[in-house]
């Protein structure tokens, strides 16, 4: 019964992580990241509302609360969009460590709020 409680504990807290919502500073330093050239890049790719010089290779990142709606499903698709689509040319940004986890986190933030 104990070790039941201590895995229904760990799942509320594993949900409550990604249902509340990010600090201004999460999305800043986020948005920060997204946008750096020589770190997570996302708009070498991305048209991101705010960003200079995107590209068009991907999707705009806009309405990503309708297209993700699970949260974990986004940070998934940015640490390694292959598990999704094997043909992907998008960088599985975690798996590479591209970007450490917290990193990973803080860009996801940001780009759920789009």
């Amino acid at each position: 019964m104990a070790a039941s409680l201590g895995v229904l504990v760990a799942c509320a807290t594993a949900q409550d992580k990604s249902a509340t919502p990010a600090s201004e500073s999460a999305i800043e330093q986020g948005k920060k990241l997204a946008f750096d050239r020589k770190k997570g890049n996302c708009l070498a790719c991305h048209q991101i509302a705010g960003g200079t010089l995107p590209g068009d290779i991907g999707p705009p990142l806009v309405a990503m609360k309708a297209r993700y709606p699970d949260k974990a499903k986004l940070r998934e698709q940015i640490w390694d969009a292959r598990k999704k689509n094997p043909h992907t040319i998008m960088p599985p940004f975690g798996a590479h460590r591209i970007l450490t986890e917290k990193e990973i986190d803080l860009v996801t933030d940001f780009i759920y709020t789009l």
